[in-house]
């Protein structure tokens, strides 16, 4: 299996780690994630495993996004996507600043909901890509109407800039700064790095 890329530990909850995504070998598991009722707001819930594996396929090779599995304890639950918003998703919807970095994440459904974790992985997201010194701002898009994502960006320090259209969606424009992150109370909730 792929190599780790982060790790982070959650007292309560237990060790997240992230790794590459496979196309490949992980498009089964990522179809069932993706085509779960809860996962509507990703926008692939007509998708088979091979167009699955397509879409994956062309993240990892395009060179300003990237995919990530999450791990807790060993077992994958979540997804991760890392993307540069000057080039990928943003275009022409705001001003980039050096630094950014845009991120979409989505959890594992679960017959047997963990308490907290949702924002443990938010968390994990977050500390992961502030663990690269490059990084000033994280950016991103979730659809207006995904009011649990608003409150999960809420709570890591993230702030609304503004709604803006893409083709696809209408979308909450919001950033979290470094510094915004570090003193949010998901980021300082009993957690190692």
């Amino acid at each position: 299996m792929s190599e780790t890329v982060f790790s982070r530990t959650d007292e309560r909850l237990g060790e997240f780690t992230v790794r590459p995504l496979d196309p490949d070998a992980d498009a089964t598991m990522l179809h069932r994630w993706i085509t779960h009722p809860k996962a509507a707001f990703w926008m692939m819930q007509d998708a088979d495993v091979a167009e699955v594996a397509r879409v994956y396929r062309e993240i990892a090779e395009h060179p300003h996004h990237d995919a990530f599995i999450g791990l807790l304890d060993g077992r994958p639950v979540f997804l991760a996507e890392r993307y540069d918003p000057a080039h990928v998703e943003l275009v022409g919807l705001y001003e980039p600043e050096e630094g950014d970095v845009g991120m979409h994440f989505l959890c594992a459904p679960s017959d047997t909901p963990l308490h907290g974790f949702t924002r443990g992985v938010i968390t994990t997201v977050m500390a992961w890509l502030f663990a690269d010194p490059a990084t000033r701002r994280v950016v991103v898009e979730p659809d207006v109407n995904n009011t649990a994502v608003h409150a999960l960006n809420a709570a890591v320090g993230f702030v609304t800039v503004r709604t803006i259209e893409k083709p696809e969606k209408d979308a909450l424009l919001s950033v979290c700064t470094r510094d915004r992150f570090h003193s949010s109370p998901a980021a300082t909730r009993g957690v190692t790095a």
